[in-house]
């Protein structure tokens, strides 16, 4: 049998209905979060001031108070009459003093204009001509009143037009403060005195000389709908949302859902916790709700506190692409001629003995929240180098191989970051050209002052990738083209390399079948590929996903080398000509 709803009197407050909102859970069901959330709201004391602003209404309603009188003002000024005809005593002078005092004055003349409602402003007739005057553009009359206060608007001539405009509003001016007038309003009249032939200095002294009342015949600069579309703030979503399930949003359908990586154009932003947006690229012009970024991390808190949120720095990190075959082998060879040079897969493999440049592994004590990152679009220039280009792999991708066919293709264009390595020269290498090699006091004194964007130690030797050989490339004006593990994207992703990530993992079948050692994670015997190295590979493609898919621009899914180098090359083609969403902070001088 359901359970009846229990019954409010009429003359409950607003304080007893909350307290009957708990009641209203099922205490089958499991609430502890939102029970935590709504107890948070409540305790809220602003939450609490409106709750005694709205019941102290309510009781002024019921009472329905009726002033004795419409004019004590009327009354006021009678009774100083009387007693100015003939002689005073001392109470009466003081009764008199008091009648003629300018703050009596004030608050009966309050007093009878709430008696008589008198609210509405009393409006200037508009002129015969009026239509034919603004040719029916939409026009908003505007009275404010101040004192000696200036009204907290500068002008401006329109160069183009003409037209006086507002250029600025001063935050807590009179302007302000009535919310009427805003920037890129026409001016018209100020108090029925045209302004259209006056010079921006005589209409500020007209503002300035105004005192009490002030009556604006304005132009609006724009209709909502069409400040909503200009609006340039830009955001990519870093997460999934779909209103539909999302019990604190104010109207579900009136949600915008969205996948992490859309880019989220934010009309406005007015709302603390709900903002108004638009998919780029979508079809509907019409806005819709999405949680705030604020709104968005406090809640992602409280999951990660009661324990259903978990902690975005997960301690298991996924398996990477690895680059060879052989185990003893460079990644680094021949193709069509070109020398490629590359890491060593065996210092990839030890991952025990790896290190990040900038305090990997770290545990900073705030976690950082994934919402929205706030994006502009940004194009190459002629004169700037060019943008990184960083390769990450899932385990089977053999990222390095794709990377070396590319470069090999066009080494004009394209090229790679030469590494450092402490082992020993061999006869037939080259300084500069296969590694650069240093001594291991030297690759220790440079790790320590984070010169590379990662390193490692494989039998006694260090190997390492550094920023300087990446400038080194980006100097003579190539794409430089780096395989990394994901640890390594954070380091990277500044306003000087201005990276775009590409995220390379294979295809990976259902069910098991026969493939060659060439697409196989680690060749197996015969390169045959097991259930188990199956599900390994799409394991370490979820993960990588799960843990840098925000910060991934594209994912390139590897069917055959010959595809996937065709794809990578098209993509590198583009970056050259195209523009792309980058963060707003690598733009911003």
């Amino acid at each position: 049998m359901k359970e009846a709803m229990p019954v409010l009197t009429a003359g409950a407050g607003l304080h007893e209905t909350l307290a009957l909102l708990t009641s209203q859970l099922r205490p089958d069901a499991n609430h502890k979060e939102d029970m935590v959330f709504l107890k948070d709201v409540f305790s809220e004391r602003s939450l609490g001031y409106l709750m005694k602003i709205h019941e102290k209404l309510r009781q002024y309603e019921r009472q329905s108070p009726t002033p004795v009188l419409h004019s004590a003002s009327s009354l006021a000024e009678d009774v100083a009459e009387e007693l100015q005809s003939g002689p005073m005593s001392t109470e009466e002078k003081e009764l008199l003093h008091l009648l003629t005092s300018p703050h009596l004055k004030a608050v009966l003349s309050v007093h009878d204009t709430v008696a008589q409602k008198n609210f509405d402003p009393v409006l200037p007739p508009l002129p015969d001509d009026f239509e034919d005057e603004l040719e029916e553009e939409s026009v908003k009359i505007v009275r404010l009143v101040k004192n000696k206060e200036p009204l907290g608007a500068t002008i401006r001539r329109d160069d183009a037009t003409g037209a006086v405009i507002v250029a600025r509003i001063m935050r807590g001016g009179a302007a302000d403060r009535s919310g009427l007038v805003h920037v890129g309003d026409e001016l018209r009249e100020v108090n029925g005195v045209s302004v259209i032939h006056k010079r921006p200095d005589e209409i500020s002294q007209l503002l300035s000389q105004s005192q009490g009342s002030i009556t604006l015949k304005i132009i609006p600069a724009i209709k909502e709908e069409d400040r909503l579309k200009e609006s340039k703030v830009y955001m990519r979503a870093l997460f999934d949302y779909i209103p539909l399930e999302d019990k604190a949003t104010p109207c579900q359908e009136a949600g915008l859902p969205f996948k992490r990586g859309d880019i989220l154009q934010v009309v406005t932003q007015d709302d603390p916790t709900w903002w108004q947006a638009k998919r780029v690229g979508d079809s509907n012009l019409r806005a819709g709700l999405v949680p705030s970024k604020q709104f968005q991390e406090r809640r992602l808190a409280y999951r990660m506190k009661m324990g259903t949120l978990p902690n975005p720095k997960s301690p298991k990190k996924p398996v990477y692409d690895q680059g060879c075959d052989k185990e003893d082998c460079d990644c680094e060879g021949y193709f069509n001629g070109q020398y490629i040079a590359g890491l060593r897969r065996s210092f990839r493999l030890s991952r025990k003995d790896r290190q990040g440049s900038s305090g990997e592994g770290s545990d900073p004590g705030e976690p950082d929240f994934l919402t929205y990152e706030e994006v502009t679009r940004y194009q190459q220039k002629p004169h700037e180098r060019p943008r990184l280009v960083v390769l990450i792999g899932s385990l089977g991708a053999r990222i390095n191989e794709l990377k070396q066919r590319v470069i090999a293709e066009n080494p004009h264009r394209f090229a790679v970051a030469v590494p450092h390595t402490t082992r020993p020269k061999k006869p037939h290498e080259k300084e500069g050209v296969e590694y650069h090699f240093v001594t291991k006091q030297q690759f220790d004194a440079d790790a320590l002052n984070n010169k590379f964007i990662e390193h490692g130690e494989y039998k006694e030797n260090q190997y390492g990738t550094s920023i300087e050989a990446i400038r080194s490339v980006q100097a003579k004006n190539k794409m430089c083209v780096v395989d990394v593990q994901p640890e390594a994207l954070k380091r990277l992703r500044t306003a000087e390399f201005k990276p775009y990530v590409i995220f390379v993992k294979p295809r990976v079948p259902e069910s098991r079948r026969r493939r060659s050692a060439a697409t196989s994670p680690g060749g197996g015997e015969h390169g045959r590929i097991t259930d188990e190295d199956l599900q390994e590979m799409r394991q370490s493609a979820i993960q990588i996903d799960q843990q840098y898919g925000h910060l991934v621009d594209r994912v390139l899914i590897k069917e055959d080398s010959a595809s996937a180098c065709a794809e990578l090359r098209g993509i590198l083609e583009r970056l050259e000509r195209e523009s792309f969403w980058v963060p707003v902070s690598w733009v911003r001088t």
